[in-house]
């Protein structure tokens, strides 16, 4: 990650997989941090990667831009300039007239639609969403549909969904930390691009459990909700889900929720669900506290974790 890890460059790890065709290897120090710096800064968001194999990485309070773009290589490229430092999930979505950035800003309690360059052409504030459940907004994440719907979780708030349509006008809500779902901590959603029809997939880190529901906010079932730790991120590849727990471990699993591969397990006390462990105790291929994930075009996995130098793992698919 930092040149003052480089000792243990060479040092690969293989993750334990449970399906002969899903195995991956650790590649230590992929990420190399903009310049002057030994580390990419403050860590609580997310990473994605868009068509041309670029990485982007929402970073807190950066002076230049909550985004930071890398190039495949892991080489530092630029700011998106203007992305708010509190920025905090965020997803590429690619259509007909484009590829675009949607993003949850946590601090300001509003969604953007940007293009790669960071320009906004949509703006969801505060007081686009309902009257009733807006007080305290606190928006951890968003995806977007095929037909342009866009979806918004109130994950350290009250775990509402909001449902806007692509002109940023609500068209519905649920969800929440009542009947029938009971959320806790509702920390990230996404489009299922495994299923057709498209499914959303919740990571409902309170009640250590990944829910599915119809993209009308219909429960389909529970996916999984056992040998999790604290479920924070995913991200799809054929019909693979890699999953970022923020209690330890990243986890890859099937599509009938069986789990395949297990990366990264720190089992070690106070180095987990914190985002203070400093870079003289990280260990190479060994995560603390994921909080961001996805997969590339190829199948490899990016990680990222909640810290607050940054930390940025990367295991390739073998």
């Amino acid at each position: 990650m930092t040149k003052f890890l480089l000792s243990l460059a060479a040092f690969a790890f293989v993750a334990t997989s449970a399906r002969a065709d899903v195995a991956y290897e650790f590649a230590p120090n992929f990420i190399t941090p903009p310049t002057g710096s030994q580390t990419v800064g403050n860590g609580h968001g997310e990473i994605a990667v868009d068509s041309a194999g670029n990485i982007y990485l929402s970073v807190e309070g950066q002076k230049d831009g909550g985004l930071q773009v890398y190039g495949p290589d892991g080489k530092f490229l630029r700011y998106v300039a203007g992305t708010p430092g509190s920025l905090h999930g965020f997803c590429i979505k690619k259509d007909a007239e484009g590829e675009w950035i949607y993003a949850a800003v946590l601090g300001q309690s509003k969604v953007l639609k940007m293009k790669l360059d960071g320009t906004v052409v949509l703006t969801i504030e505060k007081d686009a969403f309902p009257a009733d459940k807006n007080g305290a907004l606190a928006l951890t994440n968003v995806t977007v549909a095929d037909n342009g719907d866009i979806y918004v979780v109130d994950g350290y708030g009250a775990d509402w969904i909001f449902q806007f349509d692509k002109a940023g006008k609500i068209k519905k809500t649920f969800g929440g930390k009542g009947d029938p779902l009971k959320l806790s901590n509702c920390h990230k959603i996404f489009i299922d691009t495994r299923f057709t029809p498209q499914r959303l997939l919740l990571c409902d880190r309170g009640n250590n459990r990944m829910l599915h529901l119809d993209l009308d906010g219909n429960l389909i079932g529970v996916i999984v909700d056992k040998d999790l730790r604290r479920p924070s991120s995913a991200s799809f590849n054929g019909d693979l889900v890699c999953v970022a727990e923020i209690a330890g471990r990243v986890s890859v699993w099937d599509k009938e929720g069986k789990q395949v591969a297990s990366l990264g397990v720190n089992d070690t006390p106070g180095q987990t669900n914190t985002p203070g462990v400093e870079p003289k105790d990280w260990r190479e291929g060994v995560v603390t506290s994921p909080h961001g994930i996805t997969f590339d075009a190829k199948g490899n996995i990016l990680e990222c974790e909640w810290n607050q130098f940054g930390r940025v793992l990367r295991w390739n698919k073998k």
